[in-house]
């Protein structure tokens, strides 16, 4: 009966790949596939969610008791990690950090608790008492972590600092994980030093306290890694489901990170390999099925091309090259060794992590050649390591693979987790027993003291990315506003709608100005604001007006709020105080002295502006 059922599964896997194939790739349209993610996103997360929710109940029933024993044996550990924890929520603010990425996610979240549509609201008002979404788009960024943000709203209410207490309950979660698999390999005082070498690294602190979706990608790796190694050890249905479902969901949460999902295979083929059988349940039977989502959603990216966000940097004409590797390494190097506080490294982590690396590919190199009698640990290791190298290669190929780069530094989360991880392994396979791991904590300790605890109380890699401080300024209005009665016009309109406020783009007030009109008029909204960002011309230090926040000729305004957050940027809120009938006329700015300036000559007047504005301070 049993192999029965397991030729049935093997059958249904291939039926599953093929049907997979022609849904993902070739029957299904990208305009078709934008909307079937639209209306059926949030239930397809839902059913793949709850598929390996079963699928982990079904091996905690089975080993509760292990688990509850572990537990108790490891009070010791929890106790340092709840410190860790701690350490890292209290140094950074809570907030949305990385403009777009957060406020997308916490938007289409938003989309999915009230209307369970997997969309961004672009525009949104209160009518009559009740927020209403009355327009947006699917985005282009995977639905997991969204899905679970609208859990915790459909639980305790909506509310859009949700996402702060996922990402805050997910870095306790990812600390225990990095101490299991520091104990695979060491014992109790490897998964200690695992956890406080991830305490290290500002970065994680700036993330575990925003609404993103880099700690949970980092959660899921652990959980394929070390889900990984039960399968490598007991290779059973249970084993194997659970094993599939977290890559499945783990390519969900970030685009790239669907990379780990052919290592995870290779894992596999190698248990079937190991056990002389084909293990299949019937979750990992039909996972073909569970990719598609992932394929649909990708062709939002046939759809709209901007969506790659290449001319955000210049001139790239493709989103992938070796050509982009050199500079992609200079940019690395700059972020993981800097001195000076003003980038979210670790120096500890950076300056063994590169050495253990090193030892890291060595050490697989060798693996292969015993690969059959290789202990289930290892083999898992090498699974998620190759993952981990594939990730890394794909960013350095990347047209926006900073390191360096404010918005871009979240992106080197994988290879920090992946350099302490192999520091931890590393330090395992050294002789020795005690003294090791506490040499590896004292160099913890001083890193953290030294260098990480100074970097994050000074702030200077969030002050740097001043668009965040900025999204906290919106933040501090709309407290001081909390009657909410009033419209907002800002290019950033999911800023506002978030926090139900209505809100609509400023493309929109320049092409409708009639409709604004309308309301102005007949007192619709208490008041209508415009928010807007002007650039500071360096030659002259006079606010100059960007295109894409002048809502034009027909509008009349009258500023409210300021605040500089850069010597270069002003930041205005402005009320409207009269709403002209007719076009609304954009005058282009105009900077005759920047426009026959080379970059270089720009750049040395911004820098000349910039040592003037210090000496100048009172």
């Amino acid at each position: 009966m049993a192999e029965m059922f397991g030729n049935v599964r093997v059958l249904t896997f291939a039926a599953s790949a093929v049907v997979a194939v022609l849904l993902g790739f070739l029957v299904i349209s990208p305009d078709q596939a934008l909307g079937l993610m639209t209306h059926g996103g949030y239930w397809m997360m839902l059913t793949i969610f709850a598929l390996w929710l079963i699928t982990l109940w079904r091996i905690w029933r089975s080993e509760a008791g292990q688990w509850l024993h572990r537990l108790i044996q490891n009070r010791t550990a929890i106790a340092v990690g709840i410190v860790c924890w701690v350490l890292l929520l209290v140094h950074d603010p809570f907030g949305f950090k990385i403009l777009m990425d957060e406020a997308m996610l916490a938007g289409t979240a938003m989309s999915m608790h009230f209307e369970k549509l997997a969309i961004v609201p672009m525009r949104g008002h209160d009518i009559q008492g009740a927020f209403e979404i009355l327009g947006g788009q699917l985005d282009k960024r995977p639905l997991f972590q969204p899905f679970l943000v609208t859990l915790l709203h459909d639980f305790t209410g909506y509310r859009p600092e949700n996402g702060f207490v996922l990402n805050a309950a997910l870095s306790l979660l990812l600390l225990m994980l990095v101490y299991r698999a520091g104990v695979l390999w060491g014992g109790t005082r490897a998964g200690l030093c695992g956890m406080g070498l991830l305490t290290t690294l500002p970065l994680l602190a700036q993330n575990a306290t925003g609404a993103g979706f880099e700690i949970l990608n980092l959660v899921m790796i652990m959980a394929v890694y070390l889900l990984g190694v039960r399968f490598a050890r007991q290779r059973d249905e249970a084993s194997v489901d659970a094993l599939v479902m977290a890559a499945v969901l783990l390519a969900l949460t970030r685009y790239e990170s669907v990379l780990f999902v052919f290592p995870v295979a290779a894992l596999i083929l190698w248990g079937w390999w190991k056990a002389g059988r084909i293990v299949l349940g019937w979750n990992a039977a039909i996972s073909p099925l569970l990719m598609v989502p992932y394929a649909l959603h990708n062709k939002v990216f046939e759809v709209r091309e901007s969506s790659w966000e290449m001319a955000s940097l210049g001139d790239f004409d493709t989103p992938f090259s070796i050509s982009y590797v050199p500079d992609n390494i200079a940019h690395a190097l700059a972020f993981f060794f800097d001195t000076t506080g003003e980038q979210s490294n670790s120096l500890v982590i950076a300056g063994l992590g590169f050495f253990a690396l090193g030892l890291v590919g060595l050490w697989l190199v060798k693996l292969l050649r015993r690969l059959r009698g290789a202990p289930a640990a290892e083999v898992a290791w090498a699974a998620i390591a190759l993952g981990f190298w594939a990730h890394t290669v794909l960013m350095m190929v990347y047209f926006w693979g900073r390191f360096d780069d404010p918005v871009i530094r979240r992106l080197s989360l994988p290879l920090n987790l992946f350099m302490v991880l192999s520091i931890v392994m590393a330090t395992a396979q050294l002789p020795g027993n005690a003294r090791k791991w506490w040499v590896l904590g004292g160099l913890t300790l001083f890193g953290f003291f030294g260098y990480s605890l100074p970097t994050m109380a000074r702030h200077d890699y969030s002050m740097d990315y001043y668009v965040g401080r900025e999204t906290a300024w919106r933040r501090e209005f709309i407290a001081a506003h909390p009657e909410k009665d009033y419209l907002v016009i800002d290019p950033n309109s999911i800023e506002w709608i978030i926090h139900r406020v209505s809100s609509t783009p400023t493309l929109r007030a320049v092409n409708d100005p009639e409709v604004l009109h309308f309301n102005w008029r007949n007192q619709i909204f208490s008041e209508i604001y415009v928010f807007q960002r002007l650039q500071i011309e360096p030659s002259t230090g006079e606010p100059v007006l960007p295109e894409e926040y002048d809502v034009g000729s027909a509008y009349e305004l009258a500023p409210v709020w300021e605040r500089r957050f850069t010597p270069f940027t002003l930041s205005r809120i402005s009320r409207v105080t009269e709403v002209h009938p007719g076009p609304s006329v954009v005058t282009p700015p105009q900077l005759p002295s920047l426009e026959n300036m080379t970059a270089e000559e720009r750049q040395a007047a911004r820098d000349a502006y910039f040592q003037k504005f210090v000496e100048q301070l009172p």
